[in-house]
């Protein structure tokens, strides 16, 4: 349901979100399936890669398929007028890029979860997101919001002669963004409930919760603020470093910011994350496991 420029950032960054959610449990799987036969270690047999495709699958493709039948203008940040404008063979690629996407953010996540770099898998997710929300606030010429908040190459064209509270106004009245609202209710509900869940799945799970420093509600708090809001104001941030000095100065000086914030050893988001619970290094079981286990 999102524009296919940033489409498959979204994809990667909500692969990586799924992994990172369902960390600890990625970590038990992988103790509790150990020395048990190659074929129980199969990727196909992961339920979380599972049903992280199957969102991909059945949420993702066909409703962003769907707005791109119904207004490619839209669907394509205006750079086609109508269905003409849009080669056959791309619906097919963007249609597996999609799951593609989603395959490798999940497995690249996961991955740096297995090997204790949890923190570097959550990055992935920051990564992914601060590209989607970049191409939808700046895009590749600096009208990224724009483009996204106008239904048709003419009213994109027209922006300037009407004040921006009208221009969106105008797009929140529109056919296009009522599809949105009704589409992302499904896509939007699903995954954040997924998220939550597979959290609230890996506290539960025995000597996993000791991690934790702050209440369950204000941990979910953290983890959505630092999941989408952190990536959303460092795109904002960005444009804005663009706008006033140019992309080289621009994207340099940002990459400094961005590498205080989040590769510094003491830096805000690395105190925020370890607040949450979610795995940082590697994950033990709990004695009643381990025991249950010997059992």
């Amino acid at each position: 349901m999102i524009q296919i420029q940033a489409a498959l950032f979204w994809a990667y960054a909500t692969g990586a979100t799924f992994a990172v959610s369902a960390g600890r449990q990625l970590q038990w799987w992988e103790r509790s399936v150990y020395g048990e036969g190659v074929r129980t270690r199969s990727r196909a047999a992961n339920p979380y890669l599972a049903l992280t495709l199957l969102y991909a699958a059945v949420l993702l493709v066909p409703t962003g398929l769907f707005m791109l039948w119904r207004n490619p203008s839209w669907a394509t940040m205006q750079v086609a007028r109508d269905h003409d404008g849009v080669w056959a063979g791309f619906v097919l690629f963007y249609a597996g890029g999609i799951v593609v996407a989603a395959l490798l953010g999940f497995l690249a996540a996961q991955l740096l979860v297995l090997v204790g770099a949890g923190y570097w898998a959550y990055l992935q997710s920051v990564g992914g997101h601060f590209l989607l929300f970049g191409t939808l606030v700046h895009g590749w010429d600096g009208n990224g919001y724009r483009r996204t908040l106008t239904t048709s190459a003419r009213a994109y064209r027209e922006w300037p002669r009407d004040s921006v509270v009208n221009n969106v106004l105008h797009f929140l009245t529109s056919g296009t963004f009522l599809a949105l609202l009704v589409l992302g209710s499904a896509v939007l509900g699903t995954l954040f409930l997924t998220e939550i869940g597979w959290l609230m799945e890996g506290w539960q799970l025995p000597g996993a919760d000791e991690e934790r420093k702050v209440p369950r509600p204000v941990a979910v708090a953290i983890a959505a603020a630092g999941v989408y809001g952190l990536p959303f104001t460092g795109a904002l941030g960005a444009s804005l470093l663009v706008r006033l000095a140019g992309w080289p100065l621009g994207l340099a000086a940002f990459a400094v910011l961005a590498g205080v914030a989040l590769l510094a050893r003491r830096s805000p988001v690395r105190w925020l994350y370890g607040l949450v619970g979610v795995p940082g290094r590697h994950w033990k079981a709990g004695p009643e496991v381990t025991a249950a286990r010997s059992a």
